[in-house]
């Protein structure tokens, strides 16, 4: 059975992490990884960052090859960069073991991060590359993915949990009723991650509703 895994790292453990002594305020937001011969080469989202020249803001770190701006929107940036594999980090530990990525939010304090593994051995592969190799993590939750009003699609726990709540507190009424941040307060998660899993659940629903039914 899929199951997901949702773990924290030091703001510093992790690559990119050094924009943080620049952008103090900025959210790092990982889009997705692509391993690519001797390269992992993730994109990301940079928010909060008022500055005309982000990349400079990103100090020359210990595996990057190569950093920049592939797209703005609204003053969100989407960036593109070329990490050596060889560099043990959490991006490794990601790119190398069985997971998929769900979200992946950075902040000055942290970098919380949400995965899903095909079975419990591909989360345990995970959890063993990172003792072997030192990269501190610390797992805040584990549990089994569950389907949600049939066969065709699944929601994680976490995100079924964002999005009945959201509903019930009024989030998605006009006007709302309750805001981002009170619902993240309620649930104890920051307002990013609950944005992350609202996000990613709408993408699920809307994937096996909309898409499917049209194919």
């Amino acid at each position: 059975m899929a199951t997901v895994m949702e773990f924290t790292s030091p703001a510093a453990e992790f690559p990119l992490g050094s924009v943080f002594e620049e952008l103090p305020g900025a959210v790092v937001e990982l889009e997705r990884l692509i391993p690519h011969e001797s390269l992992i080469i993730p994109y990301f989202w940079v928010r909060h960052a008022d500055t005309e020249d982000i990349e400079s803001a990103f100090e020359p770190h210990e595996g990057v090859r190569d950093i920049r701006v592939v797209d703005n929107i609204e003053n969100e940036y989407l960036m593109r960069a070329e990490w050596k594999q060889a560099y043990f980090g959490v991006l490794s530990a990601l790119a190398k073991a069985n997971v998929v990525v769900l979200s992946g939010i950075g902040t000055k304090e942290q970098w919380r991060f949400e995965v899903r593994g095909e079975s419990q051995d591909a989360i345990a592969s995970f959890r063993e590359y990172c003792q072997e190799n030192e990269i501190p993590i610390t797992i805040t939750a584990v549990h089994a993915m569950v389907p949600v009003q049939g066969d065709g699609y699944q929601l994680t726990e976490t995100q079924r949990e964002a999005l009945v709540l959201a509903y019930e507190r009024g989030y998605f009424d006009t006007p709302r009723e309750r805001s981002l941040e009170e619902i993240a307060e309620e649930l104890g998660i920051t307002q990013q991650s609950l944005s992350a899993r609202l996000r990613r659940g709408h993408r699920r629903l809307i994937r096996a509703t909309l898409i499917s039914s049209s194919e």
